[in-house]
């Protein structure tokens, strides 16, 4: 044990790993100018169909009230707040997400913001994006002579 640790955390793993937690948010705040509360953005996936651009973006928690997906030409944008649970006891540490995010994604090809539709099952926000008709791909059958 290191002789500078304070003496309650000298045999405590928990505390030794509650006092990491600490002087990590510390190092964060002195490095960006405050704390880093509400600055987070969420895991998402983009895959292309034949079809269209399909967003999957994780929300776990999130009610489909505090959700906003809007289209800006090919650019995707999606706004979220996870709201913060009223704790009837003592709060000893928060790892939990909350606060507002803004998820932009850059859609490839063209698309058809007319079209686009939205989902929230089970903490997944799945947003399908239409491509023009003119950008999807036409089969073309070959002939035998």
């Amino acid at each position: 044990m290191a002789l500078g640790m304070p003496l309650a955390l000298r045999g405590d793993p928990f505390a030794q790993i509650e006092d990491l937690y600490e002087r990590i948010d510390q190092l964060i705040e002195s490095a960006f100018g405050g704390p880093m509360e509400g600055m987070w953005a969420p895991l998402a996936d983009l895959t292309e169909t034949d079809e269209a651009f399909v967003a999957d973006i994780d929300l776990p928690g999130v009610k489909r009230d505090d959700i906003d997906v809007e289209m800006s030409g090919r650019e995707l944008v999606v706004t979220a707040e996870i709201k913060e649970k009223e704790t009837a006891g003592r709060l000893h540490r928060r790892m939990r997400r909350t606060g507002r995010f803004e998820h932009r994604i850059l859609l490839p090809g063209e698309v058809n913001p007319e079209q686009v539709s939205a989902t929230l099952s089970e903490g997944v926000l799945t947003v399908t994006v239409p491509k023009v008709e003119k950008a999807r791909p036409h089969h073309v059958e070959v002939k035998a002579t």
